[in-house]
């Protein structure tokens, strides 16, 4: 059983958050690693990507901050708890440089993600493991038709006898 924290720790917790968020509207990308400890992760659930160490999380931040140079994240909650502090933002912007290998469409995103930050002992960001649907993502950049809408029937049309074929080859 783990010891409640204190109202101090808290405030530190949830302080060190709101300028990691505040950082990321900036677009300070030494700030936002700044807000890191030693042992930074960053893990983007949606993807099943795993970002270990510094150098690793600063090279996710680096790209994103590049595909969405206007990225904006807007807090609508956050929740605090014994081990961690989650935050439920609205992440808006534009698609404007390459991101996992999707060159720029020059779409506008806008989705909610839920955020869960843990912390090292000095009170510094362990990490980061986020959450939001990736479908609606690729859709708002034009990658992914809902399966009833007509480019959806048609993508469907198209990629089914090659499904259908890996299928029956296993």
């Amino acid at each position: 059983m783990t010891t409640p924290i204190s109202n101090s720790t808290m405030a530190a917790r949830l302080g060190i958050v709101d300028e990691h968020v505040r950082l990321e509207n900036a677009h300070d990308l030494d700030g936002i690693m700044a807000t890191f400890g030693e042992t930074a992760r960053y893990d983007d659930e949606p993807w099943g990507t795993h970002y270990m160490g510094r150098q690793e999380v600063r090279a996710f931040y680096a790209q994103l901050l590049r595909a969405m140079p206007d990225l904006h994240i807007d807090i609508q909650r956050r929740h605090v708890g014994e081990e961690a502090v989650i935050l439920e933002v609205i992440i808006c912007g534009r698609h404007l440089g390459s991101w996992r290998g999707l060159p720029a469409t020059g779409r506008q995103i806008e989705f909610p993600l839920c955020g869960v930050f843990t912390f090292d002992k000095s009170n510094q960001l362990a990490g980061e493991k986020i959450y939001y649907d990736r479908a609606t993502v690729l859709a708002q950049l034009g990658v992914f038709h809902e399966l009833q809408s007509l480019r959806g029937h048609i993508a469907t049309a198209l990629t089914h006898p090659v499904t259908m074929a890996r299928i029956l080859a296993r």
